[in-house]
């Protein structure tokens, strides 16, 4: 496995050669990415203190951070693929879509250096990104520091009885508190606007991995019987965190900062106010439909749609009303499945010719009013 980083225009691009995947990420996201990248290839040669100051863009609590707890960084690392994944899963029938897949490496780090709602978002989930992997990290026994939580002892009790406490409980106030230590190390450093809706959207990351642990039980007993249990909390699987953010994303809270500097206030009067657990962001966001790199717009062009759908799936919107060109396709398809005794079920091949939609590109005079 090839990897490169290249720092250029305060954006941090990250190369994956081996699966085509292109990612770049501000310098304000080094939170989640940029250890593994580095870290987990060299630590056994060049010493973490090379490698963490090495860095670009860490501020002095991050470096050491890095340098003393390498084994914490390899886990950050892994949980960055897994945010990024869940990112893209939510917005992949939107015209935003989370990605710069084999397209301008910019792209990406561009959207962060605006605060609109998607930026928060990508605060948000690199953030509870960050609070899943070191917590399951662990749990699992790969982490020098922390371990199963070791306040979930002796007896308690739910609405099904008394049960006693055993297992391995998700650590999920050690993941929160390194996360939080080493994410908002870098805007602490400047208390400005951006720092400030930054770290409100960080916070709500980190607080939506917990809002989703859940108590797993064991019985014990005659015949499987509950006459005894032993239970752990357990952290849900990410996919409820990303459902949750995106909910968040839907009905973020445009603001404005209060006249302290510490604070937001609502832009406009006549909606609500931004609570703790809300994101919020300054900007509007472009609409997307056109290529635009200043505003970190790809562009819908070439991008599939569905023709009956009404939603942001569906031709009209994803394609912004330029209209799509179909194509007609032929792809296998498992059909004629059948059980056989024990315990398989076996399918034939089919083809089938079904019809593929994509967005028009937009004509050379409008997309030139765009860049």
């Amino acid at each position: 496995m090839y990897i490169a980083l290249f720092y250029r225009n305060h954006a941090l691009t990250v190369l994956y050669t081996h699966s085509h995947f292109i990612l770049p990420l501000s310098t304000i996201q080094l939170t989640c990415i940029l250890l593994m990248l580095s870290i987990v290839v060299y630590i056994g040669t060049l010493g973490a203190r090379v490698i963490c100051n090495n860095i670009p863009g860490l501020v002095v609590k991050q470096r050491q951070l890095c340098q003393s707890h390498p084994d914490i960084m390899q886990a950050i690392g892994e949980g960055t693929k897994e945010w990024i994944r869940e990112c893209q899963h939510q917005f992949r029938h939107h015209r935003w879509n989370c990605s710069t897949l084999d397209r301008d490496h910019l792209v990406f780090g561009r959207v962060l250096l605006r605060s609109t709602r998607e930026a928060a978002f990508v605060y948000a989930i690199s953030s509870a990104g960050v609070v899943y992997a070191l917590t399951r990290a662990c749990s699992q026994g790969e982490l020098k520091m922390c371990n199963c939580d070791p306040h979930r002892r002796g007896r308690s009790s739910d609405d099904r009885g008394e049960f006693d406490w055993g297992g391995c409980s998700d650590n999920i106030n050690y993941g929160i508190k390194f996360a939080k230590a080493f994410i908002d190390a870098k805007e602490t450093t400047v208390r400005d606007a951006r720092a400030v809706m930054n770290l409100h959207n960080n916070r709500c990351g980190r607080t939506a991995v917990k809002r989703f642990m859940k108590l797993e039980c064991k019985c014990h007993g005659v015949s499987g019987s509950c006459t005894l249990r032993t239970c752990w909390m357990a952290m849900s699987d990410f996919r409820k965190t990303g459902d949750y953010l995106r909910r968040k994303y839907n009905g973020a809270v445009e603001v404005t900062m209060n006249q302290d500097g510490t604070g937001f206030a609502e832009a406009n009067k006549a909606f609500r106010k931004a609570t703790k657990n809300d994101l919020v962001y300054f900007e509007n966001s472009p609409d997307y439909c056109l290529q635009d790199k200043a505003a970190g717009s790809l562009g819908t062009a070439g991008r599939l749609c569905n023709k009956t759908s009404r939603g942001t799936d569906g031709c009209e919107v994803m394609c912004c009303g330029r209209g799509y060109d179909t194509t007609r396709v032929t792809q296998i398809t498992k059909c004629e499945c059948k059980f056989k005794w024990c315990c398989n079920v076996e399918c034939k091949d089919c083809e089938e010719a079904v019809d593929v939609h994509t967005c028009k590109a937009p004509k050379r005079a409008e997309w030139l009013d765009q860049t």
